[in-house]
């Protein structure tokens, strides 16, 4: 999933962290995209579509990489789940 237009950002790695990972650089930075796009999801800083097209993935897939951090595709707070369920205004 490639945006319509988008910016290259450098940064330097230290090269014994690619042998750790077991990773080639392409593999890595797609780590990177997606830990970043799952990190920021989770804390509510961007929508799930958002998250998705950060991470360079479909928002079906996006939700599939959800699942391997653990973090529920469903971000609902306490009171909005009591709102909807009925119990508070």
């Amino acid at each position: 999933m490639k945006p319509q237009s988008s910016k290259t950002v450098k940064i330097e790695i230290p090269i014994g962290v690619f042998s750790v990972l077991q990773q080639t650089t392409e593999e890595f930075a797609m780590s990177m995209r997606i830990a970043a796009a799952v990190k920021w999801y989770e804390k509510g800083i961007v929508s799930q579509e958002k998250a998705a097209e950060i991470a360079g993935l479909c928002r079906e897939d996006f939700i599939m990489a959800l699942t391997q951090f653990d973090i529920s595709p469903f971000q609902y707070s306490a009171k909005e789940i009591l709102q909807e369920a009925g119990y508070e205004t």
